[in-house]
């Protein structure tokens, strides 16, 4: 077999599906998927779909349905060999030498796999002993329940020098296949090959087929040299290709958790038990570009959450360098610090759920990460330290290879130079006496946008030099973090946008009440729920939540406010209290009737009916706003920048005709406006 399952595999690591259906089909981001016309036949609606995260693509028009090699066979009419090669010479991955050892080479990687199989079977078994008695007792200090223990495969090596090799030989595994899996350390100066991991808790590490291909250790004594210790490279592993939890972690973002990176094994565990199944940790090494394009294959913005220390800090500092040259439009990184002194298995034990949940929300962007390290610590109290400053930032900014993102990152941070170093009351610029403002460089800052020509024509957009070319300093707004980038005024204070921070917005939060006081909607709108886009993950959650619990209830009561009871019981049963209050707090009128308990069928309708369209047309006109923009800052025509004014216009009259939905509910004692 001249490709094997792990060239394969490999070879679709490397290329996402709408990387190489982009080459053919002109995409747009449908939520977690993107979606086209399909390239099989003519069609005027878009039913073609590609999902990344689970690796194909399908077409409702046809009904054809593949990964990448399929793809390529389909639409080039080529024989599957062919097709493998031309997507290898497309991810620069070297093709495998047609030899007749192939097969056997092959063979030789399964039999290995079943050695590391064996081995996380002798180290659970040892766990679970009276040997293991110690290691346990660690376990439970660390608060990993038994049950835990088993969902993560975890085991304890002892400290027999031979325990490992002893039992694997008795199962007929040769001392080659241990030392070449790295379960044995061998070498010329080393008379008998012995045991590598000794007295230690073993963390299996899984590929994303579930199969261990290596461990890591933790060592339970104090005076040994290394206190985590991991598998060396083998045919099976290469620690920088690979994450902690990649597998549960990949089919849990693709659900709608956050993909959150911890430190180390225990903290991802810790994470896990908490309700955050979407974390990874990287093995043993600063976070490396192959992990940061696996990070990128499950979730745009991975959430990094690093330690609350100095070591913390600076690994931070690290990943926002090593991701810089490699940004995208839409592929960026957030930061999120700990406490000082703090893992995420400390903050979950201390604090709970709740605690991770209040760091994470406080992730910082990437861009601001950058800022906040270029002015730590720094005296900028003469021109020539501004000019420098500014130097090294152009230099950062120059890093990115994306022209796109680079023009925006050069405008970001000229905004934040502008705004640290302004003079007081003053015009921008960084010229003229007395323009530094004592502790102004060191706070945090809210990038500005400007509304209007001069964010996006002449000297506005980039201008001449870095920063350059405005008349006067934009006036400040508050910019959301989230899915979306406001780009006016106008946009960052409509609700859609507020929805962004960390409250949940107002219509958001209605969508879920009407749900959760109606429950009967469900029967006839159950996929009409689950496909609504929802910005904010607290909502994603409640949104499963309800869906659950309607699904569960397999005696739906006939009267509407015993199923209200039953499904607000069932969802605070379900740990969803705190949710549930949020969504309270995201409603800040008392005037939409058909939302309520009580309403009249026929109000309650109406109300969801109007809640659903007005919140697909912003998420519509939101995207079609990004496209505007992205099309202005190529090409500033007239023509692109009427396309964006009437976006804009458009997106005023949807907020007008948000607020007539306060009126429904004639029949629930209202009176109704029309709309």
């Amino acid at each position: 077999m001249r490709f094997t399952p792990q060239f394969l595999d490999e070879l679709r690591a490397r290329l996402s599906v709408s990387e190489v259906v982009g080459k053919r089909v002109k995409l747009k981001k449908a939520g977690r998927e993107w979606k086209g016309l399909s390239p099989f036949q003519q069609e005027k609606t878009p039913s073609f779909y590609v999902n990344d995260q689970k690796g194909f693509y399908h077409d409702f028009s046809s009904g054809k349905h593949g990964d990448i090699i399929s793809f390529m066979m389909e639409t080039d009419g080529l024989p599957f060999a062919e097709a493998v090669e031309r997507l290898a010479n497309m991810a620069g991955l070297p093709l495998p030498a047609v030899t007749p050892d192939a097969a056997r080479q092959e063979q030789r990687r399964r039999s290995l796999h079943d050695v590391m199989d064996l081995a996380a079977k002798f180290f659970a078994e040892t766990l679970a002993s009276r040997v293991g008695a110690k290691a346990r007792g660690y376990l439970a200090d660390r608060a990993i329940s038994p049950a835990t223990q088993l969902q993560f495969r975890l085991g304890y090596a002892s400290p027999d020098r031979f325990a490992l090799k002893e039992h694997l030989g008795k199962l007929g595994v040769s001392v080659d296949d241990m030392v070449e899996t790295g379960m044995l350390v061998a070498g010329n100066d080393i008379p008998v090959p012995y045991d590598r991991f000794r007295d230690r808790v073993m963390f299996p590490i899984t590929d994303l087929r579930g199969r261990v291909i290596a461990f890591g250790g933790r060592a339970l004594e104090k005076d040994v040299p290394a206190k985590y210790l991991n598998s060396p490279e083998t045919p099976l592993f290469h620690k920088g290709d690979n994450l902690y939890n990649h597998q549960t972690a990949r089919k849990a973002t693709h659900d709608g958790s956050a993909l959150v990176v911890v430190e180390g094994y225990v903290d991802v565990i810790a994470m896990v038990t908490a309700g955050f199944a979407g974390s990874v940790a990287p093995l043993g090494t600063a976070l490396t570009e192959n992990q940061l394009a696996l990070l990128w294959k499950m979730a745009d913005e991975p959430i990094l959450c690093f330690d609350g220390d100095r070591a913390g800090q600076k690994a931070a500092y690290r990943a926002a360098d090593l991701a810089l040259p490699f940004l995208a439009p839409g592929k960026s990184l957030r930061f999120a610090l700990l406490p000082e002194g703090q893992d995420p298995d400390d903050l979950v034990r201390s604090g709970g759920r709740g605690a991770i949940e209040e760091v994470i929300a406080a992730a910082r962007p990437l861009a601001e990460m950058i800022w906040s390290r270029e002015l730590e610590g720094g005296n900028f109290a003469t021109p020539e330290r501004r000019a420098a400053l500014e130097a090294r930032i152009k230099e950062l900014a120059g890093g990115i290879r994306d022209e796109v993102v680079r023009r925006y990152y050069r405008q970001d941070l000229a905004e934040r130079l502008q705004r640290a170093f302004a003079p007081e009351g003053g015009r921008g610029g960084f010229g003229g006496r007395g323009n530094f403002r004592p502790g102004s460089a060191g706070r945090q800052f809210q990038p500005r946008v400007a509304g209007g020509a001069n964010r996006f024509g002449g000297q506005g957009f980039g201008g001449q030099g870095f920063g350059g070319g405005r008349r006067g300093p934009p006036g400040p707004i508050q910019l959301p973090s989230g899915p979306y980038q406001a780009a006016s005024a106008q946009l960052a204070a409509s609700p859609i946008m507020r929805g962004q921070r960390s409250a949940i917005s107002r219509r958001e939060a209605l969508i879920l009440q009407i749900l959760i006081n109606h429950p009967w909607l469900l029967h006839d709108h159950l996929e009409e729920v689950a496909a609504l886009e929802l910005a904010h993950p607290e909502v994603h959650k409640l949104r499963a939540g309800i869906i659950a619990a309607f699904a569960n209830d397999h005696h739906h009561s006939p009267d509407p406010g015993e199923q209200a009871e039953k499904m607000r019981g069932d969802l605070e049963k379900g740990g969803f209290l705190q949710a549930l209050q949020r969504v309270e707090g995201g409603i800040t009128t008392a005037a939409v009737w058909g939302a309520r308990e009580g309403a009249a069928r026929d109000d309650v309708l109406s109300t969801w009916h109007q809640l659903v369209a007005l919140h697909r047309q912003y998420h519509s006109l939101l995207r079609e706003l990004k496209d505007a923009e992205l099309a202005l800052g190529e090409d500033p025509s007239e023509a692109n920048m009427a396309w964006l004014r009437d976006v804009k216009a458009r997106i005023g009259e949807v907020d007008g005709t948000e607020a007539l939905i306060e009126g429904f509910g004639e029949l629930s004692g209202r009176f109704q406006k029309s709309v």
